[in-house]
C-alpha cells in the first residue's frame, strides 16, 4: 500500500511541471497505480498486456515527441531504446532492486542529441515500509 500511495501523485504532477517539455517516463511495478497515474497525467500506459504493435506505436510517438510522458511498467526496464527520455519518475519498484534501478536509469542516462540534462527521481512514501526499500540517496533518515 505504501509503494502505490495517492500522496505520490501530486509530487509526480509537480514534477513534470518542473520539466514541461522534456520527454518524460513514469516507471512502477504495480498495475494500478499506474492505470491511476495514467488518468491523473493523462498519459498513455505501457504494461505487459499492451500488445507489441501499441508499444512501438507510443514508443515511436514518444520518440518523434508526439506524446511527452509514457506512464510505464516493468516491461520499460529492458529491451527498448529510448534515447530522448531525459526525465524518469519513478513510483514503485521491486524492493530495492539495484538491477532494476540500473536498468531504469539507463533509460535517461544516455547521450542526449540536444546535450540536455538526463533527471531521475524516486518518489517514496516517507515513514513507511516504501522507504526502508528506497535508495540509500533518496532521502536521509
Amino acid at each position: 500500500m505504501c509503494a502505490t500511495a495517492r500522496t505520490k501523485i501530486p509530487v509526480v504532477k509537480k514534477l513534470l511541471e518542473k520539466h514541461v517539455g522534456e520527454p518524460v517516463l513514469v516507471i512502477g511495478a504495480y498495475l494500478d497505480q499506474l492505470d491511476q497515474l495514467s488518468a491523473e497525467l493523462e498519459a498513455p500506459v505501457i504494461e505487459g498486456k499492451t500488445t507489441n504493435k501499441e508499444r512501438e506505436r507510443l514508443f515511436d510517438a514518444f520518440r518523434r515527441g508526439e506524446v511527452p510522458t509514457l506512464v510505464v511498467s516493468k516491461v520499460a526496464n529492458f529491451s527498448i531504446d529510448l534515447p530522448e527520455a531525459a526525465v524518469a519518475i519513478q513510483v514503485s519498484g521491486t524492493f530495492g532492486s539495484r538491477q532494476e534501478e540500473a536498468q531504469r536509469l539507463g533509460r535517461v542516462l544516455r547521450p542526449k542529441a540536444d546535450h540536455r540534462q538526463a533527471h531521475f527521481y524516486t518518489v517514496v512514501s516517507r515513514d513507511t515500509l516504501d522507504a526502508d526499500y528506497r535508495a540509500p540517496a533518496a532521502f536521509p533518515r
